[in-house]
C-alpha cells in the first residue's frame, strides 16, 4: 500500500521511513533558498532538519525560491506535498529513508515576489545553489560580467530586475531604506571560493548601479565561503519507483544521495545563524585549505579513475574501483604525488580522508558513471590536476604519476578505448583535444605541442619530458601494460 506524501501522513509513515521529530507548525522562516534542487534538499535542508529534530533553531526554516522555468517545475511538484521531500541515503549496507520538512514555503517564481519576500526582516540568510555557471563570470577577466545581456537589462531597470543578483541588490536596498539589517548571502554551490564569487556578483551588480551602492554592499553584506560535498544523482522514474515500491510513498520529487555529507563554513554571519555545528557542520576561519583538500584529493581522484576507467571499458565508477589495477593506480598516485601537495589542516588526516573518498567511489548503489567523470576535461584538468603538477615542479619534485594521468587523458581524447570501442569527447574544446591526441598517439605533426590550457606547463621541459615518456609507454604497452609498469616502478624514464 502506498500513500501520497503530505503533512497529514507524517503520523502514519511506514516504520522504514523516519518522520520529522518536530511539528511543522513550530517552524518559522529564517532562510530563503534560491535554487531548490536535489543537492540542496539532500544537503543543507537535511542539516537543518537534524537541528530541528533536536528542538533547536526552529526560527531558521527554509523558504524556497527561484527564477527559472525549472524552479517553477519543482514548485509545482512540491506544492501538493506541502513542500516535503523524501530523502533516501544509498548506503550499500542498507538503504534508509527520511522525510525532510525543513522547507515550509516556496514563493511564487516571480522576481517581484522574491524582492518583496527578501525585504522582510525574518529572512536573515539567503542561500544559493544556482550552479557554477550562474555567477556571470567574464571568461576573459574572471570578474563579474556586466556586459552580459541579462545583466545589462537589469542595470537599465533596477527596480524591476529579473536576474538573481539584480533581485538581491534590489532587496538589499529596500531593506536599507526601511532600516532593516542586510541578510547574509551564503553560496552552497560546489565551486572554489563560492562566497567570494557571490560577493563579486552582488557587489559587481551594485557597483554597476553606482559606486556608492557598490561600496555599501561590499562594506555591509557578508558572503561566507563554504565547502560542500554529497554525491546526489538526478531524480528519474527509477528513483520515484524506489521510493514508492521500497518505502510506500508517492513522492513527485524524491532525492537519493550517498550517505556521506560534509559542510565546512566560514563563521561570518552578522545577522545570526542556526547552530549547525551541533549537527556536523564545521565552522572555521578559513575554508580555503578544505577546498584545496577536496579539489586535489577527491576531484583529482575522480580524474585519475575517469580516463583509466573509460579506456579499460568500465561504465560505472564502482566497477572501475573494483578493478584492482585502477584501484591500485589511484592509491599510488594519491599517496605519492597528490597528498604531499596539500598543506596540513589541524585535526585532519589526509590518508583517512583518502580512504573515505575511495570508499565513496566504490559505492555500487549510487550508480555514478565514468562518462560523467570524463565530461569537460579541458575545464576540470586545469582545476584538479595541473595545479598539483605545478606545485610539485616548483618544489623540485617528480611528476611521474601526474604526467601519466595527463597522458591517459590525452589517450582518451582519441575517442577510442583499448578494445576499439568509440566514445564521444564531451568538451567544448573537443576538436582541439582530438587534434592534440592524434599528434601524440597517431604520428600527426610529431611535435607534442600542448594546448594553451596547460599555460606555462606547456613549455616546462621537466613536465614535457615526463608526459612524453608516459605517452610512449601507453603507445608501446597499452593502457593496462603502462599502468602495470607504473605500479611496478618500471615507469621512470632512463
Amino acid at each position: 500500500m502506498t500513500q501520497k506524501l503530505k503533512l497529514t501522513v507524517l503520523h502514519n509513515l511506514p516504520d522504514t521511513v523516519k518522520a520529522p521529530a518536530y511539528a511543522r507548525t513550530d517552524l518559522t522562516p529564517g532562510i530563503l533558498h534560491i535554487g531548490v534542487g536535489n543537492f540542496h534538499r539532500a544537503h543543507q535542508a537535511i542539516y537543518l532538519s537534524r537541528l530541528f529534530d533536536r528542538g533547536e533553531g526552529l526560527d531558521w526554516a527554509i523558504v524556497g525560491a527561484g527564477l527559472k522555468p525549472y524552479d517553477e517545475t519543482m514548485r509545482q511538484k512540491l506544492a501538493p506535498q506541502d513542500w516535503l521531500t523524501t530523502v533516501v541515503e544509498l548506503d550499500p549496507q542498507g538503504l534508509s529513508a527520511q522525510v525532510c520538512g525543513a522547507m515550509i514555503d516556496f514563493i511564487d517564481v516571480d522576481p517581484a515576489a522574491m524582492v518583496a519576500r527578501l525585504s522582510e526582516a525574518d529572512i536573515r540568510i539567503v542561500s544559493l545553489t544556482i550552479t557554477e555557471g550562474g555567477y556571470f563570470v567574464d571568461p576573459n577577466t574572471g570578474g563579474f560580467d556586466t556586459t552580459h545581456p541579462e545583466i545589462q537589462a537589469d542595470i537599465a531597470r533596477p527596480d524591476a530586475p529579473e536576474t538573481v543578483f539584480g533581485v538581491l541588490v534590489a532587496a538589499l536596498l529596500r531593506r536599507r531604506e526601511r532600516g532593516v539589517a542586510p541578510f547574509t548571502v551564503m553560496s552552497c554551490d560546489n565551486l572554489p571560493e563560492n562566497g567570494h564569487m557571490a560577493r563579486q556578483a552582488v557587489a559587481g551588480f551594485a557597483r554597476a548601479l553606482s559606486a556608492e551602492t557598490g561600496a555599501w554592499v561590499a562594506d555591509h553584506v557578508a558572503f561566507p565561503n563554504g565547502m560542500v560535498d554529497c554525491i546526489t544523482p538526478a531524480t528519474g522514474e527509477r528513483e520515484r519507483a524506489l521510493v514508492r515500491d521500497r518505502f510506500g510513498l508517492e513522492d513527485a520529487a524524491p532525492v537519493v544521495c550517498e550517505p556521506f555529507r560534509q559542510w565546512v563554513l566560514e563563521d561570518n554571519f552578522p545577522a545570526g545563524r542556526p547552530a549547525l555545528e551541533k549537527v556536523g557542520v564545521e565552522f572555521v576561519k578559513d575554508v580555503a585549505p578544505y577546498e584545496l583538500m577536496k579539489l586535489r584529493i577527491l576531484n583529482g581522484g575522480h580524474a585519475a579513475i575517469a580516463y583509466t576507467g573509460a579506456l579499460l571499458g568500465h561504465h560505472f565508477v564502482h566497477d572501475a574501483m573494483a578493478d584492482p589495477l585502477i584501484r591500485a593506480f589511484l592509491r599510488k598516485l594519491e599517496e605519492d604525488e597528490i597528498l604531499p601537495t596539500v598543506p596540513e589542516i589541524a585535526g585532519v588526516s589526509f590518508p583517512a580522508y583518502l580512504d573515505t573518498v575511495m570508499e565513496r567511489f566504490s559505492n555500487p548503489v549510487v550508480g555514478d558513471t565514468i562518462p560523467r567523470l570524463c565530461l569537460d576535461g579541458s575545464n576540470r584538468q586545469p582545476k584538479f590536476i595541473l595545479p598539483s603538477i605545478q606545485d610539485r615542479l616548483d618544489a623540485g619534485l617528480p611528476v611521474t604519476g601526474l604526467a601519466f594521468e595527463t597522458a591517459l587523458w590525452c589517450r582518451y581524447c582519441l575517442g577510442q578505448d583499448e578494445a576499439g570501442g568509440t566514445h564521444v569527447i564531451e568538451d567544448e574544446n573537443a576538436a582541439l583535444l582530438q587534434g592534440w591526441a592524434r599528434d601524440v598517439y597517431e604520428g600527426g605533426t610529431g611535435a607534442f605541442v600542448m594546448p594553451d590550457l596547460f599555460g606555462g606547463l606547456g613549455t616546462n621541459d621537466v613536465f614535457l619530458s615526463a608526459f612524453r615518456h608516459a605517452a610512449e609507454k601507453i603507445a608501446a604497452e597499452g593502457v593496462a601494460g603502462a599502468m602495470n609498469s607504473y605500479l611496478d616502478r618500471r615507469f621512470e624514464a632512463a
